[in-house]
């Protein structure tokens, strides 16, 4: 009997104490940093809770967190997971730039003042931020296609310039680097301790935040290269299309994806109220601050922790926040049930998906060129990619997202290749629309190479409704739409 009171009593603490715990934890009282990039709290006002779990509900805070995508511990990911008879041929990256400062600025407002030097006592911190530092500042021997030569190869403006990378950005992707070392390098041996220049393939757009989150990137996962191995090829389109851009049929289904948006945010009237109240608050009429996108402005001070702007009339404070963010949510969820996007996305990721899989064919052929592919882009890269895939519900992409291609051989069948792709660390195999029937019939947790071959080859067309075309030239040409 005492035994058992005993036993009574100890459950009824534990259930005590795990309410405790949970109470803190939900009400936020859990004790958090009030620092932030090195500011004491005094000086800034704190905007950003700390999220515990993921909401029941569509949270638009929440889901600004997950876009900031502020540098933490190390996350896990499923990046190189594979039977152990299975060997690692060939990966393609395609990333999306690291957090940058804003590209509009709010009418009649301060810009936010975000320093984009790199400093050791500055957080987020990386481990291999000096050194990356001084490895960038010896990058003189390496080979740029114009005009990346002209570029800066690490941000480091006291005051950001519009657009630049910021230190945030570079330590994530010096994390995202070091991850797939540890992964593809470490782990599978992906490149031998000697690897040569063209084992590698790297390209970017014009912009100094891609060629600077490349090059953290490629130092996390190649530490102090070689800078005579390295070349950076330059694309001049967001959509990496090289010579296939020309397609008006992409364009007629951009344009009538623009009109949904723009009947959407007709709709919207407590949007339509918040951009008044907003426009009074900086005193310019109502469309010039719609024109300036003020979003992007308010996503730099919510992700920097800095107060938002204020006039004498008011300020811009979360609320407004939440409301524009809600609707980019509301227009995210309708995009995808119109699907007039997917037309845009089926043309518009085709050329650079067939470059991918022309690697991909070509390395499991056996030849050794190229097996490690990185893209450095923008979220109007991987947007189009994700949806044409048949990823309709991964989220927009976040500051340094990756998605990954990974190519496997089975030792046990040398002549089959098989494929995985991975959205931010999780395996989405399954959930693209070329594959995700398969392991319903096959105990490999992977997607046969051709299935994606297929689907690059002929039936992105199909998706299209377009029962004559069975080229890309022809689809972008096709008539009637």
């Amino acid at each position: 009997m005492l035994f058992r009171n005993r036993f009574l009593l100890l459950l009824a603490l534990a259930a005590l104490l795990a309410f405790v715990s949970l109470s803190l934890q939900f009400f936020h009282l859990t004790p958090v940093s009030t620092a932030k990039n090195g500011v004491s709290s005094k000086s800034r006002k704190r905007i950003m809770p700390d999220p515990v779990t993921e909401p029941p509900v569509m949270d638009p805070i929440y889901e600004a967190l997950l876009y900031c995508n502020i540098p933490s511990v190390a996350e896990r990911s499923m990046e190189g997971h594979a039977p152990h008879h299975f060997k690692l041929v060939s990966v393609h990256v395609f990333i999306r730039h690291g957090d940058r400062y804003p590209l509009y600025v709010i009418p009649k407002t301060k810009r936010p003042e975000i320093d984009c030097t790199l400093l050791a006592n500055r957080k987020p911190y990386h481990p291999k931020l000096e050194a990356f530092v001084s490895h960038m500042s010896k990058g003189s021997g390496a080979s740029f296609e114009s005009p990346l030569h002209s570029l800066p190869l690490y941000p480091n403006h006291a005051l950001c310039e519009m657009g630049e990378l910021t230190q945030t950005g570079v330590v994530q992707h010096l994390q995202n680097g070091q991850l797939l070392r540890d992964i593809y390098l470490k782990k599978h041996k992906l490149l031998p301790n000697n690897w040569s220049t063209d084992q590698l393939y790297l390209e970017t757009t014009g912009k100094s935040r891609t060629l600077q989150s490349g090059l953290a990137l490629l130092y996390g996962f190649l530490p102090d290269f070689d800078w005579k191995k390295i070349h950076f090829r330059h694309q001049p389109s967001a959509l990496f299309c090289s010579g296939n851009c020309y397609c008006p049929l992409r364009n007629q289904y951009l344009e009538k994806e623009q009109r949904r948006q723009y009947l959407l945010r007709l709709k919207n009237s407590q949007l339509e109220r918040t951009y008044e109240d907003m426009a009074r608050i900086v005193d310019v009429p109502t469309k010039q601050l719609r024109a300036a996108n003020p979003i992007d402005s308010m996503l730099c001070h919510f992700c920097h922790n800095v107060s938002f702007p204020c006039t004498r009339n008011g300020c811009i404070d979360m609320e407004h926040f939440k409301v524009i963010k809600t609707h980019q949510i509301e227009d995210e969820r309708e995009r995808r049930e119109k699907k007039l996007y997917l037309g845009y996305a089926l043309l518009g990721a085709h050329p650079i998906l067939n470059q991918t899989i022309t690697r991909m064919q070509r390395a499991a052929e056996g030849r050794k060129e190229e097996v490690f592919t990185l893209y450095s882009a923008h979220d109007v890269t991987l947007s189009p990619v994700l949806s044409a895939l048949g990823l309709m519900e991964a989220r927009f992409p976040r500051f340094a997202a990756r998605l990954i291609f990974e190519l496997w051989q089975d030792r046990e069948k040398p002549s089959e290749h098989s494929v995985r792709i991975l959205y931010n660390g999780v395996d989405v195999t399954f959930h693209t629309s070329f594959c995700q029937d398969h392991h319903k019939h096959s105990s490999k947790p992977m997607c046969p190479l051709e299935n994606l071959v297929r689907f690059v080859k002929r039936d992105m067309f199909v998706g299209l409704g377009s029962s004559t075309s069975t080229n890309y030239y022809d689809a972008c040409h096709r008539e009637g739409f």
